[in-house]
């Protein structure tokens, strides 16, 4: 076992890391506070080749493995949660399943435009009745001649409505039968008749980030945009989520990461009783657990990401490191915040918003109930 990163990879982490200090660290308080998704972030990003990172250059990416795409995320999420919610759900989420499932033709007519930051898609599952539960989706196809008529809708998709979203792939019950369901995924690009996208506003986390609801009214689509085999649809998307569970948790430990930071330099020069807090053994105590559950989430995370990477099964380790990876960030930050006492609760500080972003992640692409459901059905219960 060699856990010391390749060139590749180091080369990575310190080319995002000095674009997410110098790029987005300035940004990311102001458009927390105005609730605004930012286009010129997310095309500097797909300059920067981290838009279809691990998609082969044919397609438009930058050929590289998961792991480096796991690595640009942490770093991304290490500053701001919102840039690295946007990055991460159009990488895994919005490109995966066209990549993995998509004829040779729907590849070369979507996937080069979308690894170059100008353009996004989404990934439509979640629906109003239908979260912790995929196959409780509403949403309808219907065939019509050589057409899906596509009736529904569907809450929380991240990129799912800002200018650059060219569509989505969404799931919908394509027939039923004894009430037994057949799911298919079709692609949906944004400017078909019937389909309309809504931001949704006011949320407590990644306010930088796109969140919408979709619209489907009699949303007439050809059949060749089916994406993978009718009545596969369910199976596709859930698949796509054991991919996007480890870049939840590069966003978890990125944010853990981020938050250790704070508090360790915090901790350095704030005063109490005449010594600095990092002087006193309940503080260092505090930081020496943030630490060690970083190395232990990141040693985890890669290990998943390696399992992939070489081809070999990795549902229970991603929904492991899915789940230790959130958990810890919510640990970490809480335990941030509380090292920078009252401070931690203004706005001014960047820890109360990573208090607020790491909130999500252990509800989003599964809660952490539904992984340890996933974990238990892996070990044979």
């Amino acid at each position: 076992m060699d856990y010391t990163l390749s060139e590749e990879h180091q080369s990575i982490r310190n080319m995002v890391r000095a674009f997410a200090e110098k790029n987005i660290k300035p940004l990311a308080q102001e458009l927390d506070e105005k609730e605004q998704f930012s286009p010129e972030l997310t095309r500097q990003m797909g300059e920067l080749g981290l838009m279809g990172i691990y998609l082969p250059e044919k397609y438009g990416g930058a050929g590289m493995d998961y792991l480096a795409y796991i690595i640009a995320v942490e770093e991304i999420a290490r500053v701001d949660g919102s840039q690295a919610a946007t990055l991460a759900a159009h990488n895994s989420l919005g490109i995966g399943p066209i990549y993995n499932y998509g004829t040779e033709e729907q590849k070369l007519q979507y996937l080069p435009r979308l690894c170059t930051g100008t353009e996004l898609w989404s990934f439509g599952l979640t629906e109003p009745g239908a979260g912790s539960d995929s196959r409780a989706s509403k949403t309808t196809a219907k065939t019509d001649g050589d057409q899906w008529v596509i009736n529904g809708s569907k809450i929380f998709i991240t990129n799912g409505s800002v200018e650059l979203n060219r569509g989505t792939t969404v799931q919908a019950v394509t027939n039923e039968v004894n009430g037994k369901k057949e799911f298919t995924t079709i692609i949906v690009d944004r400017d078909t008749p019937g389909f309309t996208q809504q931001a949704m506003h006011g949320k407590m986390m990644w306010r930088a980030s796109d969140t919408s609801q979709l619209f489907f009214d009699d949303c007439r689509v050809p059949q060749s945009h089916t994406l993978g085999p009718v009545g596969e649809g369910s199976k596709i998307m859930l698949r796509t989520l054991d991919a996007g569970r480890l870049s939840i948790a590069a966003m978890g430990l990125g944010c853990a990461q981020g938050a250790f930071e704070m508090a360790l330099s915090y901790a350095q020069e704030r005063k109490q009783f005449g010594n600095t807090i990092s002087s006193f053994q309940v503080s260092q105590f505090k930081l020496a657990d943030m630490a060690l559950k970083i190395e232990l989430a990141r040693t985890f995370l890669y290990k998943a990401c390696w399992l992939k990477d070489t081809g070999q099964p990795f549902t229970k380790e991603a929904a492991m490191a899915k789940l230790y990876c959130s958990e810890i960030a919510k640990e970490v930050a809480d335990a941030a915040v509380q090292l920078h006492g009252g401070y931690g609760l203004m706005k001014e500080y960047n820890v109360e918003r990573f208090y607020r972003d790491q909130r999500l992640l252990q509800i989003g692409e599964g809660t952490s109930e539904i992984q340890r459901i996933v974990i238990a059905k892996q070990l044979g219960l």
